[in-house]
């Protein structure tokens, strides 16, 4: 709820305070306000389904939550909620933003151009960071339950009478 709450603020003051369509620099190149409304998705790709993204982050929400209630592990639940915060930050725009009900455009403000040509805004930055996130702790091998895998193959090394199986 504080990524949600965070990135809508956010939305908002760019919506009262800041010109559309207009660079402000912040930082000279290296970081820039510049308020648009996106209608797609990632370097405004599929402009013109917007309804699909909002279906789509609709699944990813319901399947986030649907998944929190079988965590046990505190490492997957922030990470898991981060991103909730993030696709629930894009999807309230989509369903209530203009030009309308489930094809509303996100706002996005932050520019980076030094890096990349893409203008995005808080909850995105979120969801990168949360994908990042969960990428990591499948690579370390932690699961929902918080156990580790390489634990578990430690364990299958060992009998039951405590000593090492031949393999």
């Amino acid at each position: 709820m504080v990524v949600l709450a965070a990135d809508q603020f956010v939305k908002h003051l760019t919506i009262t305070h800041l010109p559309l369509h207009e660079v402000v620099p912040v930082l000279g190149e290296f970081f820039q306000l510049y308020y648009i409304r996106n209608s797609g998705a990632a370097f405004s790709l599929g402009s013109n389904v917007t309804w699909i993204f909002t279906i789509a982050l609709t699944l990813v929400a319901a399947a986030i939550i649907w998944k929190a209630f079988a965590l046990s592990s505190r490492r997957w639940a922030v990470v898991l909620g981060l991103l909730l915060g993030g696709v629930l930050g894009n999807l309230t725009d989509r369903l209530f933003r203009e030009p309308g009900f489930a094809v509303g455009h996100v706002v996005d403000m932050i520019s980076m151009p030094w890096m990349m040509p893409a203008i995005f805004n808080v909850a995105d930055i979120f969801i990168v960071c949360g994908m990042i996130a969960v990428a990591l702790l499948v690579v370390l091998g932690i699961r929902f339950d918080g156990t580790r895998e390489k634990d578990d193959a430690a364990q299958d090394a060992v009998s039951p009478v405590g000593g090492e199986q031949e393999v």
